[in-house]
């Protein structure tokens, strides 16, 4: 089953910073490209960090005010974490300022795997890698946002070529395969509940597809069958499949 790629989704001219750009340069690139963030990279276009807004504002939440009274340091400003933010507050260069490790994806990972990237590690964009690790594009929410207009009549023709056809040996016309709005609809009745586990599973991981309606039914209930006695499972499908469900 196809899934479309990060290279497909990816700005290729990408807005980076090296490691000894200046803190004002780097400033200057957010507000000229009315982005919020961007990659840094060594000479190598190894990408060593990130940058985002959030890290400039926190260079300036630091610097100290000349009115406030000194005190003494607290145990809580010891962690790493804040000591982390106060040398961001001191930074005077990208390198300085950056997050790292940065969180990447390659431009050959599918879209569903750099979304879940973005969701797991709480991040907006995602600088892209080639297979040398040299940045070559940036992809952001809304790019990969991008699978979900894909028409429903695209989306159609993928679950019955795809899910039914090559993968399930169905006739085209076995099930009824209705879409709405990316929501997948499968109607009919199919040879064993396994098979109908299948189909399910794998129009839920087509792109673009919002949820599955699943109104199936089955001849067998093979869900309790033994291995050995597991001796019918449908033509095109692989043992990988069974085992996901």
């Amino acid at each position: 089953m196809r899934h479309d790629k990060v290279g497909s989704v990816m700005t290729a001219d990408v807005v980076r910073a090296e490691y000894g750009t200046p803190f004002k340069e780097v400033a200057r690139l957010l507000a000229d490209h009315r982005i919020s963030g961007l990659p840094v990279v060594d000479e190598d276009d190894k990408v060593v960090g990130v940058l985002s807004e959030t890290d400039l504002m926190m260079h300036q939440a630091t610097v100290p005010d000349p009115y406030e009274p000194k005190r003494r340091a607290r145990l809580s400003e010891l962690t790493p974490g804040a000591k982390r933010q106060t040398a961001k507050g001191r930074a005077r260069t990208a390198g300085g300022l950056m997050t790292t490790p940065p969180v990447t994806v390659h431009a050959d990972d599918t879209i569903v795997q750099a979304a879940r990237v973005m969701a797991q590690r709480h991040v907006e964009r995602l600088p892209v890698l080639d297979e040398e690790d040299r940045l070559v594009g940036i992809v952001t929410r809304r790019d990969l946002l991008q699978i979900f207009l894909r028409s429903d009549q695209e989306i159609r023709d993928e679950v019955i070529e795809e899910v039914l056809v090559r993968a399930l040996w169905q006739s085209p016309r076995s099930i009824d395969v209705l879409v709405t709005e990316g929501v997948v609809t499968l109607a009919g009745q199919m040879e064993r509940r396994s098979e109908t586990e299948i189909a399910v599973s794998m129009t839920r991981r087509i792109d673009g597809v919002v949820d599955v309606v699943a109104d199936l039914t089955y001849r067998l209930d093979d869900a309790h069958l033994r291995p050995g006695e597991q001796t019918q499972v449908p033509h095109g499908v692989t043992e990988d499949w069974l085992r996901r469900l």
